[in-house]
């Protein structure tokens, strides 16, 4: 039997911190998306957890609509990080951006990332954007 983890006790308050962050940006997908990671790489998950979304994200200084706004500029430009762009993207909308924000912070990273990277997160977004238009109606 596996003795628990002093060190990242998942029933801490820090853990639950981010955890709590973490389902509000993601929805009903987030436990789900820590646990693969945990999966393959338990301490990347904590840090996951116990960092951005509960150290930073939390803070009352911006609002999550607002950070995650900032996260998909930072993604855009970056260029790589497409996987990670769509949670964000999902999670901009879930926080209450509007297409349009959305596709104007990505229009304006042209100037940061160039066209390649705008263009790769543009088409991430039109995903993300689909995938709402083909849900059925709740």
């Amino acid at each position: 039997m596996a003795t628990p983890d002093p060190v990242h006790d998942e029933h801490s308050a820090a853990y639950q911190r981010g955890m709590d962050e973490l389902r509000k940006h993601l929805g009903p997908t987030a436990d789900a998306y820590i646990q693969k990671i945990k999966a393959l790489a338990p301490e990347f998950a904590w840090v996951n957890v116990t960092f951005p979304f509960g150290e930073l994200y939390p803070r009352d200084v911006l609002d999550a609509k607002t950070r995650e706004l900032c996260t998909v500029a930072a993604l855009t430009v970056q260029g790589f990080a497409l996987p990670q762009l769509k949670i964000h993207v999902e999670a901009a909308r879930r926080c209450g951006a509007s297409r349009e924000e959305i596709i104007e912070v990505i229009t304006q990273m042209i100037a940061y990332g160039g066209f390649p990277a705008a263009t790769n997160a543009l088409m991430t977004a039109k995903a993300v954007f689909d995938g709402e238009t083909a849900r059925p109606a709740a």
